[in-house]
């Protein structure tokens, strides 16, 4: 096989209290892959959403062209970017993971998803400048997925309706990173514990009340939502339509909100109009939870 193309979806993480744990792919906006073999590592990046924020073409600073250096492949890669860089929307995971996963297809390695996703985020450090697999299982896997320790576990729920709304603002993932607390209370600790635990529930019942409720937590939005201008009204505003539950996506500045499927646009609606009250303009997402990377071709 000298050509694949792979479909590699955004992905919303640590969704409240999971932080570095939970990932959830998103049925949209995604990314396509194009791999080809060559005689070194060559990146293209292409789309709707490549100029905004420049996306590096050396491939050690690229999370695709790290992958596939560390498995010592010699590829042109082609990225439609579908996903806004810098978005909190696993737009560094998506060519990561699917790069990794077309790799394997290609060259056939017989790596396992589980030991894939430990190869893509390999080159979240990139971006990140941790090593972190949230968002690189979710978008191999698909669905809800939990990592702990060299264990990655996927569920899939369904009929969640999801909102995922971009303001115009721009949130670099190691600034975010770097503003997190170095330590938390006991009482915080416990709540987040708590939090986790009925997410878990939540999502293995596919109850979108405790899931939405489930998303509160007491360090991570706190420290982050400060970075978004208007987080709370568009937090109430939301919560005010329909929805069960906010949170950041990952580092941000994206939001997620989880409704039922037939109010999504009411939500929509809400947190758009919340965001212009304070003179953002945003994008808006109206989606669900998705598969894992595909092959198109």
């Amino acid at each position: 096989m000298d050509y694949i193309k792979i479909k590699a979806p955004a992905t919303a993480a640590n969704l409240g209290a999971g932080f570095d744990v939970f990932g959830m792919a998103l049925e949209n906006p995604y990314d396509i892959i194009e791999l080809e073999t060559n005689d070194s590592i060559e990146i293209i990046v292409k789309g709707k959403n490549a100029g905004d924020i420049p996306i590096p073409t050396e491939p050690l600073k690229n999370t695709a062209g790290f992958v596939a250096s560390t498995l010592g492949c010699d590829v042109k890669i082609t990225i439609h970017k579908g996903i806004v860089p810098g978005s909190g929307l696993g737009s560094s995971a998506a060519p990561a993971a699917g790069t990794v996963f077309g790799l394997n297809k290609m060259f056939e390695f017989g790596f396992s998803l589980d030991e894939l996703v430990w190869l893509a985020a390999k080159g979240e450090v990139v971006s990140a400048g941790v090593e972190h697999a949230d968002n690189v299982a979710a978008a191999l896997f698909g669905g809800f997925t939990v990592v702990h320790g060299n264990r990655v576990i996927a569920l899939s729920p369904v009929n969640i309706g999801i909102v995922a709304i971009l303001p115009d603002l721009v949130i670099n993932t190691r600034d975010a990173r770097a503003i997190l607390p170095k330590s938390i209370s006991l009482e915080d600790f416990v709540f987040n514990v708590g939090s986790a635990s009925m997410m878990m529930v939540g999502v293995m019942c596919n109850d979108l009340k405790l899931i939405g409720e489930s998303m509160q937590n007491h360090v991570i939005e706190s420290a982050r939502a400060r970075l978004i201008p208007g987080y709370l009204d568009v937090r109430n505003s939301a919560l005010r339509a329909g929805a069960t539950g906010v949170t950041i996506s990952g580092s941000g500045p994206a939001m997620i909100a989880v409704c039922a499927l037939d109010e999504r646009e009411e939500v929509a609606s809400a947190m758009v109009e919340a965001f212009a009250k304070n003179e953002i303009d945003s994008e808006v997402y109206m989606t669900t939870v998705g598969r894992g990377v595909e092959i198109l071709e």
